[in-house]
């Protein structure tokens, strides 16, 4: 058995980045095509307006998640907060992925409450990659870093 040697999860903000999404989607970690008709039967059953956040969110969203982190013991190799999705490359942890994609995405939520933000900030569920070795670990690192390139992240 290959041992883990880190990981890159993903999350995206409610609304944006939906099942059959011409971008392209992913469930149970595996790559699907765009799905028109099934992009828009999930427009419909959304309940609030899809958020896409300010430079100011990002900031503050990436500030939480670097406490966050600090404060549970966790090693970030990349992060990227972009306008409707968040990018993290960690270190191995023993600790359930989806309880550490929780903490990041409350750190997040509870950073932008105390600024006011109100509703659904969130889309549920979170992608994960394995990294296996250093090159992929690499990968996934440079993979993220390309997206704090003020070109795409219209940072200040």
């Amino acid at each position: 058995m290959r041992k883990t040697i880190g990981y890159m999860i993903t999350f995206t903000t409610y609304g944006t980045w939906l099942q059959g999404d011409k971008r392209g989607y992913t469930e149970d970690g595996e790559e699907l095509e765009p799905n028109h008709l099934l992009e828009e039967a999930n427009k419909q059953l959304l309940t609030k307006e899809s958020v896409v956040l300010t430079k100011k969110q990002r900031n503050m969203i990436e500030e939480a998640i670097y406490a966050k982190a600090e404060e549970i013991g966790q090693k970030i190799f990349a992060l990227s907060v972009c306008s409707n999705h968040t990018h993290i490359v960690i270190d191995y942890t023993t600790k359930d992925l989806g309880l550490i994609a929780r903490y990041y995405k409350m750190a997040g939520q509870t950073a932008l409450r105390k600024d006011g933000f109100e509703g659904r900030l969130w889309a549920k569920g979170f992608d994960k990659r394995f990294c296996f070795n250093y090159g992929s670990l690499k990968r996934r690192i440079n993979y993220v870093n390309e997206h704090n390139d003020p070109r795409n992240k219209l940072r200040g």
